[in-house]
């Protein structure tokens, strides 16, 4: 089947009124309006393949997986476009005109399933989204990791690799649980690529008109594709003429089509409004894409093999990981329920765990939680540290472990009572502690498996307060206004 749509253009005048004819092909020519019309009509038909119109059922959302248990063909309005559903059908229209823009609305098809997008067995969609990691990870990686020939491709920006390898910087743009995703991908960013990486909250950079060049690479970062924020700074980037590149998990969404490439990181449809398998996802997308921008550095060949091998390994840790969540609800339950604040802390590639950690606690059990940078306790987080004050380190292996040591000791000499995230097998983490063993990786790949504790504290707290876990309060998952 084929679908007709005629497009007019809408003018708030009687002397100059503009008509636009429809680019499908139609059985007649279409005649253009008399002159004291305000507007034209326009239509849309399913056709047969015999040619006869077939009646359409239609359906209005903010986003499409609201409307897959009815049809998965689905068409995105564009800015100062007019929907009205009449008995002719589907009319659309433009508020004005634009030099250059497209008469063309694609009917796309939905890639994903109505059972996708239910809870099944699952009290809430965070906990189902939680423990679908394993499957969404990989799902990120399909078809674009070869861990055979240790090689990376993403298609979306293929065409774009040399004009990204001769920028001269590279900045990520996004809000909330995005930036973190860019702030934990900075790192491997800048020791791949060996370009300097930046990253920007998108309203900031908005307040700022930060100053942004010709060479510079712009990588927007949203789960939803709508941000408002986001999409502002797209196209106060694109107005400076730099290349905008677009991470997303919708296909068709404002920023897929405004960016001129992009990943889709292909998490599937997240209901819940704290993000939790697009975060891991998004990170993986950025990592790939860090790997492919690296092929052509010999000297990064036995680190860019690390990294790939962490990445086939990582589903199964993450699984292995996931094993702990009734220890974590009783640690949620006996520690921390009763509790008004949480302190994270961590260092280096852990500094975007500690973040996101935070972000979830507050956002859907309502508790007062901060992310700290470990590097930064005597600056001033130190005053905050007593008995009474519970706090989680991030003490996984790396570089900076002997560090984190440091952090930890500053913490117990106050009387603090410290939860540890470690590595399986760690000897050197006194059995006094409370202790959540985390599998070893990669250390750019560490926070992939830090978080999931996290993500679950968070749940179960929310949990055990009694609050909507799927939907807190004051908050939207897409946020489309500033």
């Amino acid at each position: 089947m084929k679908m007709k749509i005629d497009f007019v253009d809408v003018e708030f005048g009687h002397s100059d009124i503009f008509f636009m004819d429809s680019r499908a092909a139609a059985p007649s020519p279409v005649k253009p309006p008399s002159a004291g019309l305000r507007h034209t009509n326009s239509r849309t038909f399913l056709l047969e393949e015999d040619g006869v119109p077939q009646k359409i059922e239609f359906f209005f959302a903010s986003d499409p997986s609201a409307v897959i248990e009815h049809t998965k063909k689905v068409i995105y309005l564009e800015d100062d476009d007019i929907a009205y559903v009449g008995h002719c059908g589907l009319h659309i229209h433009r508020i004005k005109r634009e030099d250059g823009a497209t008469t063309f609305r694609t009917i796309q098809t939905l890639e994903f399933e109505l059972g996708e997008i239910m809870k099944g067995c699952y009290d809430h969609f965070m906990q189902k989204e939680i423990i679908e990691q394993p499957e969404s990870v990989v799902n990120t990686m399909r078809g674009r990791v070869s861990f055979a020939d240790k090689k990376v491709v993403l298609g979306g920006i293929k065409a774009y690799i040399p004009l990204i390898r001769r920028c001269r910087r590279i900045v990520f743009i996004a809000c909330g649980t995005s930036f973190h995703s860019s702030l934990a991908v900075r790192g491997v960013f800048e020791e791949l690529t060996e370009i300097p990486v930046s990253v920007e909250l998108a309203s900031d950079f908005l307040d700022r008109r930060c100053p942004i060049f010709r060479d510079d690479v712009c990588i927007f970062i949203s789960q939803s594709g709508e941000t408002a924020d986001t999409i502002l700074a797209l196209r106060y980037c694109l107005e400076c003429g730099a290349l905008c590149v677009g991470v997303t998990n919708m296909v068709g969404s404002t920023i897929c089509r405004e960016t001129q490439c992009g990943v889709h990181i292909n998490a599937g449809p997240e209901i819940g409004v704290a993000s939790t398998k697009a975060y891991s996802s998004q990170v993986i997308s950025l990592i790939m894409m860090a790997l492919q921008l690296s092929e052509d550095r010999a000297s990064l060949h036995e680190r860019r093999k690390e990294i790939i091998d962490g990445l086939e390994a990582i589903p199964a840790q993450i699984k292995t990981v996931l094993k702990l969540e009734p220890g974590l609800k009783t640690l949620a339950r006996t520690l921390l329920f009763n509790e008004k604040s949480l302190l994270i802390m961590g260092r280096g590639y852990q500094y975007a765990t500690c973040l996101e950690g935070a972000l979830k606690i507050k956002e859907v059990s309502y508790m007062h939680s901060e992310g700290i940078l470990a590097g930064e306790l005597k600056h001033g987080p130190l005053a905050l540290i007593d008995e009474n004050m519970p706090a989680i380190l991030i003490m996984t292996r790396d570089s900076l472990y002997p560090k984190v040591q440091s952090a930890l000791c500053q913490v117990t000499a106050r009387k603090g009572r410290p939860v540890i995230i470690c590595n399986t097998g760690d000897d050197e983490i006194s059995d006094k502690y409370n202790t959540i063993r985390i599998p070893v990786t990669v250390d750019c790949l560490q926070g992939l498996l830090n978080i999931i504790p996290l993500q679950l504290l968070s749940y179960h707290l929310a949990v055990l307060h009694g609050v909507d876990v799927d939907c807190p309060r004051n908050l939207a998952k897409s946020v489309t206004v500033e």
